[in-house]
């Protein structure tokens, strides 16, 4: 009989901490407005873009563009900018990598109406960023 009451006790607590416990955590969530951050970049659909790339780690780093260059070495603290490119190219798209192995976060911004900066910096949680692909659309996406 106790051993009844006790677990009849247990669930009923257990049920009535549901709902306290869903709220908090609906709480902790918000809305999109608060939580969704800058909107992506986009750039207008057949405009001239110039992509500006600039190595901010201690190591050296390699670019290649896609079936337009070779692989290029930037320095730590230099930049390098390509010629520009029409959105609309297809695969538009630059990868990049550490050749000892090491994640990198890339940062992109918009600095000028037709610039494209990308920062690549060191990142902690592997396996980091690895490409910048400028989709047909002008999106630009990180991955």
């Amino acid at each position: 009989m106790k051993k009844r009451l006790l677990m009849g006790v247990f669930c009923g607590l257990l049920v009535m901490g549901m709902p306290v416990n869903q709220t908090a955590q609906a709480n902790r969530v918000g809305t999109c407005a608060s939580q969704c951050g800058a909107r992506p970049l986009q750039f207008t659909p057949g405009q001239y873009v110039r992509i500006e790339v600039i190595n901010r780690t201690p190591r050296m780093l390699q670019l290649q563009k896609i079936n337009v260059t070779n692989s290029i070495p930037i320095a730590p603290g230099k930049a390098i900018q390509f010629p520009q490119m029409q959105v609309t190219e297809p695969n538009a798209s630059i990868i990049f990598w550490d050749e000892t192995g090491r994640a990198l976060k890339a940062v992109v911004s918009q600095p000028h109406g037709q610039v494209l900066r990308v920062e690549l910096r060191p990142d902690w949680y592997p396996p980091g960023d690895r490409s910048i692909y400028i989709r047909d659309d002008g999106r630009v996406n990180v991955l």
